[in-house]
Formats: structure tokens, C-alpha cells, sequence
């Protein structure tokens, strides 16, 4: 199964594969407006929508094209939020990347530590050869992220995006395994 044995144990966190468990901390994190701004689909409005997409999670992982992480805070075990890599095409060798933290952990660090990881894990064991990052222009914070990284951007896809009636661009990000290694 897709992960199998990657659980690293970082300076604060941890990444580990999404539980049952996880579905409350999940809706808590997606139904929060703020949070769920710059991505592609609405805020959670129930419960069921979170244990749904642990159920696609685990198809994703099973089926190999898809990998979902929860980002766990070592000291206490709380649910920070997750990082995924998903549409995993490995014929072209190349997968997205995705992350979301729960907006009580912003600007601490977590995900700068996490992601490093998870990007490693791709050209590393997984032997991908690209990386893609779609996300909202707007999304300052997130555009950081991943320009520490290495991503850079690629190109603005116009009103990509209609999310709850409001349209929306993607900034397209992309990192190269060699580029990765040439760090």
C-alpha cells in the first residue's frame, strides 16, 4: 500500500497515515472558513463530508495515486492538519502536492517542517521526477511555502477555480527532483 513504513518523526511532528479517528479534528479544520478560503471546494458543512474523504483517502492510498498524511504534533498528539500528495501519475513519474493546516497552528513552523518530508518521501522511495502545486493566487502564505521549497511558479490559469459562486485563478507551481536534490 502507498506509504507503507513513511511515519517520520521530525523535530515537532509527525507524519502518519489519516486514522478514523482523525474525522472530527478533519471537519473542525475544513468547516472553518477561514481555513478552507483559498481551496477548491467549499468549507465542510457536516461531519459525513470529513469521514467521506478519509474514505477516499484510504481508496487513494490503496489504489497507489493518492497519499494522505495527518501532521501530528509530537509532544501532545494534536492534530495539526495534513499534506498530501495526490493525481499520482507514474507513468510521467509526477504527483500534486497539497497541505492544509488548521488555522490555531499558522505561522509556527509545522508546515516548513512537515513538507520538507513528504517532498523528500516523493523523489526519494517514491521515484517521482515532478512535483505540481496548485493554488490561489491569493494565497500569499501559501506561495511562500512553497518558494522555500524550491517550487517555482510555472503559470496563472485565469478563473480556474468557482467556488460557492465566487471564481477563482490557480498560481501552477512545479519542482523538479533534480532541482530537489541540487539543494
Amino acid at each position: 500500500m502507498l506509504g507503507d513504513g513513511f511515519a517520520p518523526e521530525l523535530e515537532r511532528v509527525r507524519l502518519r497515515p489519516l486514522e478514523a479517528r482523525d474525522a472530527p479534528a478533519l471537519y473542525t479544520t475544513y468547516a472553518d472558513p477561514e481555513t478552507s478560503r483559498y481551496l477548491s471546494r467549499p468549507p465542510m458543512t457536516g461531519l459525513g463530508e470529513a469521514e467521506a474523504l478519509l474514505a477516499r483517502a484510504q481508496a487513494g492510498r490503496e489504489e497507489g495515486h493518492g497519499l494522505q498524511l495527518a501532521i501530528e504534533r509530537i509532544g501532545d498528539g494534536a492534530f495539526l492538519g495534513v499534506c498530501l500528495l495526490f493525481h499520482i501519475h507514474a507513468e510521467s513519474a509526477r504527483a500534486e502536492i497539497g497541505y492544509t493546516l488548521a488555522r490555531e497552528h499558522w505561522s509556527r513552523g509545522y508546515m516548513a517542517e512537515a513538507l520538507p518530508a513528504l517532498v523528500g518521501y516523493a523523489f526519494g522511495p517514491l521515484g517521482l521526477n515532478r512535483l505540481e502545486a496548485d493554488i490561489d493566487p491569493r494565497n500569499a502564505a501559501s506561495a511562500r511555502v512553497l518558494e522555500r521549497l524550491g517550487f517555482s511558479r510555472e503559470g496563472l490559469l485565469r478563473e480556474r477555480w468557482i467556488v460557492a459562486g465566487e471564481a477563482s485563478d490557480s498560481a501552477i507551481y512545479g519542482l523538479l527532483r533534480r532541482e530537489w536534490r541540487a539543494r
